[in-house]
């Protein structure tokens, strides 16, 4: 490899760290623009929409621009999206500690049920925002589109599942990660393996 190849390498490289650390920063942002819990979801979702613009090929997109208009775009829709997601979540939390405080008093089948609950609930999780990003459906058309998804690809699923908790965890141990590139590293990841699903199915 010869020095201008290094150069052009090195080039690419930082201007995707730059990319990345941006869209982390517009994360963190306008999900305190929202007051945390309602700017969280529209965040998310504005920050796959950049990323999918990116898989598409359109790598020059202008990212402050793009974030803001797919933000105000969803934000009503992604936060009945989150409200329901958080909802369910909350539940689900309250019935595991009834099963934890119970001691085996519950015969097997009702944790068992539980744990396939649960991950049906994380099939939607993971499908439902990029699949909100991509394209439009009312919110329960989109929660059952995620479920389809989330059992049908079901080894995408387990792969995002465990790669996205990998990215966080580890983000945990260096929060200086969390600044600038753990929400811009996870949005990569997880559009990147979503969108290749879509890109079939939405034709």
């Amino acid at each position: 490899m010869n020095g201008k190849s290094i150069t052009t390498t090195l080039d690419l490289v930082f201007r995707w760290i730059t990319k990345l650390a941006f869209v982390n920063l517009l994360w963190i942002f306008f999900s305190f623009v929202g007051l945390g819990i309602l700017g969280i979801f529209p965040a998310t979702i504005a920050t796959l929409g950049v990323v999918r613009s990116w898989l598409k090929g359109n790598t020059d997109v202008k990212i402050w621009s793009t974030f803001k208009q797919i933000y105000k775009q969803e934000f009503k829709y992604a936060n009945t999206l989150g409200l329901i997601l958080v909802i369910a979540g909350i539940l689900l939390y309250f019935n595991f500690i009834i099963i934890q405080q119970a001691q085996g008093e519950f015969p097997f089948v009702i944790p068992f049920l539980f744990y396939f609950v649960l991950f049906l609930y994380l099939c939607i999780v993971i499908w439902s925002f990029p699949l909100t990003a991509h394209n439009y459906a009312s919110v329960f058309q989109q929660l059952k589109n995620a479920l389809i998804l989330g059992i049908t690809k079901i080894h995408i699923t387990i792969i995002l599942i465990l790669l996205l908790f990998s990215i966080t965890y580890f983000s945990l141990d260096y929060p200086v990660l969390l600044l600038f590139f753990t929400f811009g590293l996870l949005g990569l990841a997880w559009m990147w393996f979503t969108f290749r699903v879509f890109v079939k199915i939405f034709k």
